[in-house]
């Protein structure tokens, strides 16, 4: 009788506590699996079932903190891992990577870089809008006039400075010579590089050789040896550098570098190298070529797009057809919507039927090359009957760089394509000089000029302004 009194008092005084914590706790354990909470997960959590769920391991580049997933397990497909994480991650912008059969790496999204597969279905599409010459011919048309545009390259050529090159004395080494220049393009605006030239008279094949993102640029050694060997061999060859990189960072931060202003300026710089030295009279107008790797790579695209003087064209490890180039400077302009849209492999192929060479690797985005691009580059240059000036050079065992196996395939295409001295190929003569002697305004920019820039709002404004 006493016990059942107690639980009453306890039942009238605690009912309503009872009561609450009930609730609580069925809030807890359930309120995530509920309409009107929208069966919401933390992303982490949501990631983390998926990967235990397929056995997959994830790499995280992207930050999950905070974020919630609505309808969360609804999303999760049992069939496949991918498509639970396009489901997912889509939400928030990210993306993932497949590394092999078991690892995923999740990203945030980047317009310019997508996936063979995508690459594949782009090519596809492409392919089903011209069935021969002439329809390409068409396609052709649009695709320089739209990449123009979409560049809004022609609008800061004719913001452009009469050039006189600033030249350095010329340094005479075996079979070869390497004279400094730095070049005014808009006021103010210098670009700075090095002419390689046979010691040989008579006019000469011209090589532009834009610089990439390795480190140290243009005064690498390997790139010295490149620029040096093919000057002996017969060909003039000018290295220049990035915009926000080696002597431009005089003139503007690094971080220049990394904007849509530097996809048009490097553009307008190789144009001007161009037009310079075509006023020299040891220039061959007919053996124009351009050769650079990864972001150089990029460059030699739109310049074989944007200028038919160019008679040869060799980008590096950077061509794809799934891949823009990971900088603003490759990238920043939208190059790859002209014409209802477009990628670097079709770019490339308006070249055809001028001699072409794509040097790809195992290591990189370009592995995709020799089953991918090089078909489709092959099937354009077919419009022509052309399909021997097109070819492929695979290293499957190499990576991203501009090794030997690289610079001997460059060297190779170049001597087939312009006739070069095969007898003159010996790296072991070049002469690979200090980043000091490389300088167009010397130690310590002692030599840049009194109107130089000394800012990067000044190059947007002399940029936008019309």
């Amino acid at each position: 009788m006493l016990i059942y009194k107690n639980i009453q008092i306890l039942n009238s005084r605690q009912c309503r506590y009872l009561c609450l914590f009930a609730a609580l706790l069925f809030s807890s354990n359930f309120s995530a699996q509920s309409y009107e909470t929208q069966f919401a997960k933390p992303l982490g959590k949501v990631l983390q079932e998926i990967a235990t769920r397929f056995d997959i391991k994830l790499k995280y580049e992207a930050d999950t903190t905070g974020k919630t997933v609505t309808y969360a397990d609804f999303r999760i497909r049992p069939y496949s891992a991918e498509e639970s994480l396009t489901n997912v991650l889509a939400l928030f912008d990210y993306k993932f990577t497949k590394q092999d059969e078991k690892t995923f790496r999740i990203k945030a999204y980047e317009y310019p870089r997508r996936t063979p597969e995508d690459g594949k279905k782009m090519l596809t599409y492409l392919n089903t809008l011209y069935k021969d010459a002439a329809e390409w011919e068409a396609r052709k048309t649009c695709l320089k006039k739209e990449v123009r545009e979409k560049l809004q390259i022609d609008s800061i050529l004719k913001k452009r400075v009469i050039p006189k090159p600033i030249l350095s004395k010329i340094r005479q080494y075996k079979g070869y010579s390497v004279q400094n220049f730095a070049l005014e393009t808009l006021p103010g605006l210098y670009v700075c590089g090095s002419v390689y030239s046979p010691l040989s008279k008579g006019k000469h094949a011209l090589i532009l050789c834009p610089n990439g993102h390795w480190a140290d640029g243009r005064y690498r050694k390997d790139e010295q040896l490149r620029f040096a060997t093919l000057a002996r061999m017969g060909a003039i060859c000018v290295s220049y550098d990035l915009f926000g990189w080696g002597e431009s960072e005089l003139q503007v931060p690094v971080t220049a570098h990394r904007t849509s202003e530097a996809h048009r300026i490097q553009i307008m710089n190789g144009l001007t190298i161009l037009d310079y030295m075509l006023t020299r009279k040891n220039i061959d107008p007919k053996r124009i070529g351009s050769n650079g790797g990864s972001g150089g790579g990029s460059q030699v695209v739109l310049l074989s797009v944007l200028d038919d003087r160019f008679t040869a064209a060799c980008p590096t490890v950077n061509l794809a057809s799934h891949f823009d180039g990971g900088c603003p400077c490759e990238s920043g302009m939208p190059v790859s919507l002209a014409c209802g849209g477009t990628n670097n492999a079709e770019l490339m192929a308006t070249f055809a039927p001028k001699p072409l060479c794509v040097i790809s690797d195992g290591k990189d985005w370009t592995a995709s090359v020799p089953g991918l691009e090089y078909p489709y580059l092959q099937r354009i240059y077919g419009f022509y009957n052309a399909q021997n000036k097109v070819t492929n050079v695979h290293l499957p065992a190499e990576g991203h760089d501009f090794g030997a196996n690289k610079r001997n395939a460059v060297y190779e295409f170049l001597i087939n394509t312009f006739g070069l001295d095969k007898g003159m190929l010996d790296e072991s003569k070049v002469t690979v000089e200090p980043k000091e002697m490389m300088l167009s305004f010397g130690v310590n920019a002692k030599k840049l000029p009194a109107n130089a820039i000394r800012d990067f709002e000044t190059v947007k404004r002399m940029m936008q302004k019309e």
